[in-house]
């Protein structure tokens, strides 16, 4: 048995040891700040919230650090990142990802089909947000955009763009469990507070269909304004709020009764993509897209209340759990607009990959 003056100095030399190793590991070189995954996973970062950017042409995901609106890591991802979502537990990002051509509305049916698809490329790259790696990739179905994952994050419900479809997946088995025909061009995806109902916005067909929760059953038919991009529930379930990009419109719905209750106009140079919700119900925020704005609705009247001038195209939105921060993903100008929503004001630009299209929060993991 040694005696204590060895036990302490054969410690001292082993803590010497690793802190030597500690110093020599290098950093990851990810982009933006060069945190460690240990630092985003850290169980000091308890109640701290994440965004994450997909960047459509560059490939790759930004993660942006909402305490600070700076970036701390780019994740790459594979073919045209759209739709985003974090897990309820924020330990995993699902991202769309497409091996269809980009074909804008200006482009002509035929030069579209001119171009080649490249159909491997297709599905939900699952994201290991602490290791910052994408693990493996789910099937999406045909031309993945925008989607939706359930409360308990367990399916994903996904449109198909190129296909007039809306695939559901089951996540923990990896396979597509039914897919359902929803209209023309579908892009919008959204979840019913209560998990019950699913709505799909069908650009072509200018409708919303929906569908079951549990079975992805058609249940009804929304005629809505021209090519809708995007729609949102109130936190009780009992409206929703579809965007009209061509329209230039907002679509107030009675959800339980599936009829559009009002057509909310915008204004004349808005084009509205993303929609988000405050979480008490009493704002309405949309992306105005072309526009360059952010417009703000007061669901009691219908009425606009305020806009903020952001960056270039803004179409993704997402808000922080507090409702206090708003964030849009502005694709031309390649940057992300951090708005406080209280003041209606830009108070952080964050640069972050080329095309930025979506954008999501959720909670930082904490280690077990």
């Amino acid at each position: 048995m040694r005696n204590d003056t060895s036990t302490a100095n054969l410690v001292l030399i082993a803590l010497g040891v690793a802190v030597f190793l500690t110093g020599c590991k290098e950093q990851p070189a990810l982009g933006g700040r060069a945190d460690t995954a240990a630092e985003i996973s850290s169980p000091t970062t308890s109640g701290r919230e994440l965004a994450y950017v997909t960047n459509e042409d560059s490939q790759n995901l930004t993660v942006i650090d909402t305490r600070t609106d700076s970036v701390v890591a780019t994740i790459p991802v594979g073919t045209r990142p759209r739709g985003v979502k974090v897990s309820p537990d924020g330990r995993t990002v699902y991202v769309a990802l497409s091996g269809s051509p980009k074909c804008p509305p200006s482009m002509p049916d035929e030069e579209c089909e001119k171009l080649k698809s490249d159909k491997t490329k297709d599905g939900i790259a699952v994201v290991d947000v602490a290791a910052r790696r994408v693990t493996r990739v789910l099937p999406g179905g045909s031309d993945p955009e925008q989607f939706d994952i359930s409360n308990d994050g367990k399916r994903l419900y996904i449109s198909n763009e190129d296909a007039g479809t809306a695939s559901i997946v089951d996540v923990e088995e990896g396979t597509i469990e039914t897919t359902v025909k929803v209209g023309a061009e579908p892009e919008g995806v959204r979840i019913s507070p209560d998990g019950k109902l699913v709505y799909v916005t069908a650009e072509s067909d200018t409708s919303i269909r929906v569908l079951d929760g549990e079975t992805g059953a058609p249940k009804g038919r929304i005629k809505v304004d021209r090519r809708p991009r995007d729609v949102a529930f109130s936190p009780d379930g009992k409206r929703a709020y579809a965007t009209a990009e061509v329209g230039g419109t907002v679509s107030v719905i009675d959800v339980p009764n599936n009829r559009v209750l009002t057509t909310i106009k915008l204004p004349q140079d808005a084009k509205p993509m993303g929609v988000r919700l405050s979480a008490d119900g009493n704002k309405v925020y949309v992306a105005t897209g072309r526009g360059g704005t952010v417009v703000v609705i007061d669901p009691r009247n219908n009425q606009i209340t305020g806009s903020v001038k952001v960056g270039q195209r803004p179409w993704g939105l997402a808000l922080t759990r507090d409702g206090k921060k708003l964030y849009t993903a502005n694709g031309p100008s390649n940057d992300v607009s951090v708005v406080d929503t209280e003041k209606l004001a830009v108070i952080a630009t964050v640069p972050v990959g080329k095309i930025p299209w979506g954008v999501a929060i959720g909670p930082a993991p904490t280690r077990e």
